[in-house]
């Protein structure tokens, strides 16, 4: 009886040092991640002895250009695209994305191609694009999907965070100082993205750019109207006068209530985004995994010649019902 207490006793005190060490573990963990988040990219890197010039340099380094008016639809593509990857922060830039995503598509078609010789599948039509849809799948529509949905969370909180920083803006006007000292306070205080932007912003007004363009530049990558009437405000006042900590104070409970009834709407239309969300990613991540799992459940069938008809129309049908389904719950407030 005694040596089952003794063995007790020792299980108990293994499970209470493990737990003991693993809650200490994740503490500082939790604790080094609030002091990384509480301080955006563009302080980490000055403080790290990074000159501005690099600094700008980086965090802009995937910034669309302006798109004319007469500007083609590639083009136009391409600068979405552009936006996305800015917004998504990825280390990389989007012109090397695009150069490693062909590459990876042309090493993927070889891969699978060899794959295929090895197993003995005979080649035809058929299963050259089976070998091309698959390697798309895998080297361009898996990366699409990581990148847009990072970019997705990243635009949501700025979203979210710039009602705050305009608090801190207007409370910082209210203090008396500066346009210029309130974006700093903003830059110093905010955590990513809008740190790093209103840094962007701070650093391009000491270099001698005009305060309401380096606004207006910041609202064009983002591409959010509630900068857009920001920047609108600082210009009528730049130029009529006025109580501009009144006026930011409005345009923040504006915000703040477009932002609610946004979420609102958000609510309502959950089921229709999750739907859109599930039939966008689920077809390429179940064709890649039972291409996988079970190759020849694809190319056994790649040989009929109905294929040749059937899996392109599926692939358009697919790419209409995505786009069908994006302006759906694409809700405009």
């Amino acid at each position: 009886m005694s040596g089952l207490i003794i063995r007790a006793a020792v299980l108990v005190a293994i499970f209470g040092s493990v737990f003991a060490l693993s809650q200490l573990v994740l503490s500082m963990t939790w604790d080094r991640r609030r002091e990384r988040d509480a301080v955006n990219k563009r302080l980490r890197m000055m403080r790290a002895g990074v000159d501005r010039e690099t600094v700008a340099l980086t965090l802009l380094k995937n910034v669309p250009r302006a798109v004319g008016p007469d500007a083609g639809m590639l083009e136009r593509q391409y600068a979405r695209f552009m936006r996305m990857v800015m917004m998504s922060a990825v280390p990389i830039e989007a012109r090397s994305l695009v150069l490693f995503s062909l590459l990876g598509f042309a090493a993927t078609t070889v891969l699978f191609a060899a794959l295929a010789w090895l197993a003995k599948f005979s080649f035809d039509m058929g299963v050259l694009l089976l070998i091309l849809t698959a390697a798309a799948a895998f080297a361009l529509g898996i990366p699409i999907i990581v990148v847009s949905r990072l970019a997705e969370r990243r635009r949501a909180r700025m979203e979210q965070q710039f009602p705050v920083a305009l608090g801190v803006f207007t409370r910082s006007l209210r203090a008396g100082h500066p346009v210029a000292s309130a974006i700093h306070l903003v830059t110093e205080e905010m955590s990513d993205p809008i740190g790093s932007e209103f840094g962007l912003v701070s650093d391009e007004v000491a270099y001698g750019a005009n305060l309401p363009d380096a606004l207006s530049a910041m609202a064009e990558r983002w591409d959010l109207e509630d900068m857009r009437m920001f920047v609108v405000s600082i210009s009528v006042q730049n130029e009529t006068g006025g109580n501009l900590a009144e006026i930011l104070e409005n345009l923040a409970r504006v915000i703040r209530d477009r932002a609610s009834m946004f979420m609102m709407v958000r609510a309502l239309s959950s089921e229709g985004r999750m739907t859109g969300w599930m039939l966008t990613a689920l077809p390429v991540l179940t064709f890649c995994g039972l291409l996988m799992l079970n190759p020849a459940f694809y190319f056994d069938v790649a040989h009929d010649p109905i294929f040749l008809i059937g899996f392109p129309a599926l692939l358009v049908m697919y790419m209409i019902g995505f786009i069908w389904i994006r302006r759906l719950v694409d809700i405009k407030v």
